[in-house]
């Protein structure tokens, strides 16, 4: 797994140096780095992006982290906090996909105060010390979490919840009177439209996921060849951990497009 940092700093000077010492510290072996972004929040309490995360498939994560901060605490000081209900989790439900809670969002709320600037980027790492060390040095202060990607777990709650409304409704209408039949087949046919659209959802899910791992290993298989012999091991741990990651992600969602082509095809 990979994890999202923030890496909070007095002004956008020490923010750019700090992003070339991740640059440094990938280049080094001694974590990986692949997306990266640079933010800075003026004294109105607005954040503003300063260096976007490249776009492709390494730069989507970071490019939801930025959008989902700037639209959380890119406000008015304090608005955090304020922000509850739906409208809270509307505004951040991207971020939650991706494993990132309130509390790490409150902890960067709490730093990025105005006047600051902030390096984000996700990143691979064994220890953490590297990272802390050369940032410590340029006055930055680090915040970590852990990457989940539980849009995956949604897709397959939401395909076997649907799955299940489907066999109900075909039951029912199995034994339903006559004039009950005709509500009870366009009830089946909106269950099957939700059932085809979260078909291709899977379907786009697992084609985004193969192409992010397959960025993920090309970056690391670069870094390998200009690594230092003590880094290599650590790198080639990364490469099967996403191998892994993969095919554990993989297998999750072809069995979820595999039910819905099945509840489809009865």
């Amino acid at each position: 797994m990979s994890k999202f940092i923030v890496v909070v700093f007095t002004g956008e000077t020490q923010a750019y140096k700090g992003s070339q010492a991740l640059k440094e510290l990938d280049a080094e072996g001694s974590l990986t780095l692949y997306g990266m972004a640079v933010v800075a929040k003026d004294a109105g309490g607005n954040i503003s992006t300063k260096q976007a995360a490249d776009i492709g498939p390494l730069g989507t994560a970071v490019g939801t982290l930025v959008g989902g901060l700037i639209g959380v605490i890119g406000g008015p000081v304090g608005s955090l906090a304020g922000a509850a209900g739906g409208a809270f989790i509307g505004s951040i439900g991207d971020l939650f996909d991706y494993g990132v809670g309130e509390d790490f969002l409150e902890n960067v709320a709490t730093e990025l105060a105005p006047g600051k600037a902030a390096v984000i980027a996700e990143i691979g790492e064994d220890w953490t010390t590297p990272l802390d060390t050369r940032m410590e040095t340029l006055g930055g202060i680090v915040l970590r979490t852990w990457r989940a990607d539980f849009e995956d777990d949604q897709i397959e709650n939401e395909i076997a919840a649907e799955r299940t409304e489907l066999d109900e409704l075909k039951a029912e209408y199995a034994l339903a009177k006559q004039e009950a039949k005709a509500k009870l087949a366009a009830k089946i046919e909106q269950t099957k439209a939700k059932l085809k659209k979260s078909e291709d959802h899977a379907r786009a899910r697992l084609d985004a996921l193969h192409q992010e791992t397959q960025a993920k290993i090309a970056a690391l298989e670069k870094q390998f060849t200009g690594a230092r012999q003590g880094a290599r091991e650590k790198i080639n741990k990364r490469i099967a951990a996403s191998r892994a990651n993969h095919e554990k992600r993989a297998a999750k969602l072809k069995q979820a497009w595999a039910l819905t082509k099945e509840a489809l095809a009865a």
